[in-house]
């Protein structure tokens, strides 16, 4: 992997020992060093676990030898291992302040990332504390969601911070569009003449987003219950890539074109119709530990939503997620319009399979299919739906991919922040979230390991959701087996 020129970074890690901070941030930060990415690289951590600089050395190398994908990665522990650095959670301020002074004492010009891996309720007295140790000047602010649950609490959160931190140095994380898939629809979208000019609402007739997931709540649901998966994943997930998959061509790739054009995106959507939604809960919810027996909490969503500008104006946008079904994936789907069928005989199978689909998925081994009718070898006028698929796995560029979180604080110490979520997009998208939150739809049941209540049917009707896959992608060792 090519070195790169990156100022020296410190992170500074609250929540250091959290779930997150252990499966993802640590594992990733090893490999920014390892690949020479951020080759000087120091990192605080802190949290409310006791623990000495010693202490939290040994819990991170359990972290890294657990969770680190790259086997080459451990080869850097040695080094990365002198630059973990702990500010005890009970030292407040000035022990925090301590912590990072040490850490950076060997270099100047450093670039300052805090990374805020703490629940909601803990953000606002962080960045306190920030303040408080002086450490704002010049950093950058790295937040997890949700970034407030409705127009006013976003309102308000936002106010706060910009009471300490200047827009520019907030970052909304969003791990969806850290993948390299996400930002594989901006070059395939622009950089292709095959693509752009029929990206338009005289050619497609609809588009998916679907991210099932087969995960329950059975640990998180003391933390799902006060929001469900519309707050959990459409505003700050799906919304998000809706955006990258509807924008205008950007006048620049620079990280406040895009962003500009996804806003434009934003406040183009139509508020959300609640006769438009689908909500759901799966079957045995309501007996985990800390949910409400009577919980009407969805576990489950489908939205029809519209964006109304001269690109989309009438092209139905279909999103869906949910927890328990029947197989976690992550797609987008662009369905184009079908073509007159009256030259083709009866019984040739033309639009027996529906119109023919753009596919990308953006599950952490990134693909891309295209599907189309074409002629079965032999007499007469048969057709059968073909597949052309594309796997970032076939490529000699695999070992090259970074992991969604890699990428973003790479981003991050980088200053860029095209990936990132402004607080301008957030406040729109409870505005037009706000019909849907005052006036939900009745809460569903669905089996587990379903996909989702019968209702989304006639959600989609006439068309039909693309998951299940009636083709499986393609597996390239298999062939010539």
């Amino acid at each position: 992997m090519a070195k790169s020129k990156t100022k020296p970074v410190t992170v500074v890690l609250f929540g250091a020992t959290g779930d997150l901070s252990r499966r993802k941030l640590l594992p990733g930060m090893l490999h920014l060093l390892e690949s020479g990415l951020i080759p000087d690289l120091q990192i605080v951590g802190t949290s409310l676990d006791e623990h000495t600089t010693e202490s939290f050395i040994e819990f991170v190398h359990e972290a890294v030898k657990e969770f680190s994908g790259n086997d080459g990665d451990m080869e850097a522990w040695p080094e990365f291992a002198k630059r973990l650095h702990w500010a005890p959670g009970s030292e407040g301020a000035a022990g925090l302040r301590a912590a990072v002074e040490k850490a950076e004492s060997e270099s100047d010009g450093r670039t300052r990332l805090h990374y805020l891996s703490v629940p909601p309720k803990a953000a606002l007295s962080v960045v306190k504390t920030l303040e408080e140790a002086g450490l704002v000047k010049g950093s950058r602010i790295i937040m997890e969601k949700p970034f407030g649950v409705d127009l006013a609490t976003a309102k308000d959160l936002n106010s706060e911070l910009h009471k300490t931190f200047d827009e520019s140095q907030i970052y909304r994380i969003d791990h969806f569009l850290g993948k390299e898939a996400a930002q594989n629809i901006l070059a395939f979208r622009f950089a292709n003449g095959l693509f752009e000019p029929i990206w338009h609402r005289n050619n497609i007739d609809h588009v998916q987003i679907d991210v099932p997931e087969e995960l329950g709540l059975d640990q998180r649901a003391n933390f799902y219950e006060s929001t469900g998966a519309y707050k959990d994943m459409v505003v700050t997930h799906l919304f998000q890539v809706l955006a990258f998959t509807a924008m205008e061509p950007p006048t620049s790739l620079s990280p406040d074109a895009i962003n500009e054009e996804k806003n434009k995106v934003f406040r183009s959507m139509v508020p959300i119709d609640p006769a438009n939604v689908v909500r759901g809960q799966y079957q045995g919810y309501r007996d985990i530990e800390g949910v409400k027996r009577e919980s009407e909490t969805e576990t489950f969503i489908a939205i029809k939503c519209f964006i109304d500008n001269w690109r989309w104006a009438g092209v139905p946008f279909y999103l869906r997620t949910g927890k328990r079904m029947a197989e976690g994936a992550r797609i987008i789907s662009i369905a184009f319009k079908e073509p007159p069928r009256s030259m083709f005989p009866k019984g040739s199978g033309v639009g027996d399979h529906g119109p023919d689909h753009l596919t990308f998925d953006l599950a952490d081994k990134a693909k891309m299919s295209l599907s189309f009718y074409g002629k079965r070898p032999g007499p007469g006028m048969k057709l059968d739906k073909l597949s052309m698929q594309f796997a970032m796995a076939d490529t000699n560029w695999a070992g090259s991919v970074l992991e969604a979180y890699e990428r973003l604080i790479y981003d991050a110490a980088r200053g860029d922040q095209t990936l990132f979520t402004s607080a301008e997009g957030i406040e729109r998208l409870w505005e037009v979230s706000e019909p849907l939150l005052e006036n939900p739809p009745v809460v569903r049941p669905y089996r587990q390991g379903s996909w989702g209540p019968n209702q989304i049917h006639q959600l989609i009707a006439p068309y039909a959701w693309r998951l299940p896959f009636e083709r499986q992608w393609r597996d390239p060792d298999a062939l010539g087996s």
